[in-house]
């Protein structure tokens, strides 16, 4: 879904003073897919993710050891989970069903998705929290939790957006669980994964060039976490013409990476000794390296290692990607699937008895 880039990537603009911290669940049901499972959950926290189930095992998995912690302080944690996707599996095959009749759709292959998650600044304090429903792709409902109201992104969810705005109890409970609830559980997570949510590793910088004519790219590699800041400057200020910044992407060993592009075209070369390359990570201090040709490492020079680590994040990305199409757009049809705020933690409570449902139906 279009608006859900935005929210995955829970990024500060300049000042990396304090950190938003993240946790998000996505739920995808599917039909026409012979290979993927036509259910599947997974939760992330701060990017990284904590678990999975789909319809096929039938089981929660939790992905990090230190989940482990969750379960010694929260025995049937695994068994309520687990009841609470069983329960939103059979609601979302309904709501694929629902939408492909208010599409007028009969066969093919569709994908009804719904993310849901909250923020929260560790500085000031500030928590945000959302909730959005697509459809093949596309927007199809989400929650605006400042007026407490749904908004229809299709006429095919206007109805629904009526009959939700309605219950004004379950739009006090949505604030709730998100203002609160979500909020506590992703606390405690980042207790549980202190060492591994909320260390610091400090990034790898390098200038590239593929040739003489083409861009010099800034490469911030093997930093963690991913809320980085990195701009060129010139003269001492940053430069918001001739470069191209670039999507932070994951590295293979859960770091990440990012490059930024600087567009020396009309830059006489005795000049380049007014720029220079930024990064800006919490924790640590500013890396600053200068435009210094020495430094620039080529593709017609050897380059030992130096594609292969791009290469892998670019794979890891793509493999991220094919994760998420299991996962990273919102499933509109939340009639009984994530059902549960987070008392089963992971279970949104699915909104209303006909498929389409929300955190509290």
């Amino acid at each position: 879904m279009k608006a859900l880039t935005g929210l995955l990537l829970l990024v500060f603009g300049h000042g990396v003073s304090s950190v938003l911290h993240s946790k998000q669940y996505f739920y995808t049901a599917s039909s026409g897919l012979t290979t993927f499972p036509e259910f599947v959950v997974v939760g992330m926290v701060d990017g990284v993710q904590i678990n999975y189930y789909d319809s096929n095992t039938q089981r929660v998995v939790l992905k990090q050891d230190w989940m482990e912690q969750v379960t010694r302080e929260d025995p049937d944690y695994m068994e309520r989970n687990t009841g609470s996707y069983l329960g939103d599996q059979q609601s979302f095959k309904a709501n694929i069903g629902i939408a492909k009749q208010r599409f007028n759709q009969t066969g093919g292959i569709h994908i009804y998705q719904k993310v849901y998650g909250c923020g929260w600044d560790d500085e000031d304090g500030t928590t945000d929290g959302y909730e959005q429903h697509g459809y093949d792709g596309e927007d199809f409902i989400s929650l605006d939790l400042k007026i407490l109201t749904w908004v229809a992104a299709v006429p095919q969810a206007v109805s629904i957006k009526q009959r939700w705005d309605q219950n004004k109890a379950e739009l006090l409970c949505l604030k709730n669980y998100y203002t609160q609830e979500c909020v506590d559980w992703l606390k405690k997570y980042l207790s549980y994964g202190k060492s591994t949510l909320q260390r610091t590793d400090r990034p790898r910088v390098s200038l590239l060039q593929r040739s003489p004519s083409s861009p010099v790219v800034c490469h911030a590699t093997g930093f963690y976490p991913d809320r980085v800041v990195v701009f060129w400057r010139r003269d001492g200020q940053e430069l918001h013409e001739q470069v191209d910044p670039g999507e932070v992407l994951p590295n293979h060993d859960g770091t990440f990476q990012v490059s930024v592009d600087l567009n020396l075209t009309a830059v006489p070369q005795e000049d380049w000794g007014r720029y220079e390359c930024v990064v800006q990570l919490k924790g640590i201090e500013d890396i600053s390296t200068p435009l210094d040709p020495a430094l620039i490492r080529t593709n017609w020079e050897d380059q030992s290692g130096l594609t292969i680590p791009i290469i892998i994040g670019f794979v890891v990305l793509l493999l991220a990607a094919a994760a998420a199409v299991v996962g990273v757009f919102v499933y509109q049809k939340r009639n009984g699937s994530d059902t549960s705020s987070e008392n089963t933690e992971g279970q949104n409570p699915a909104p209303e008895a006909q498929p389409l449902t929300t955190v509290c139906s």
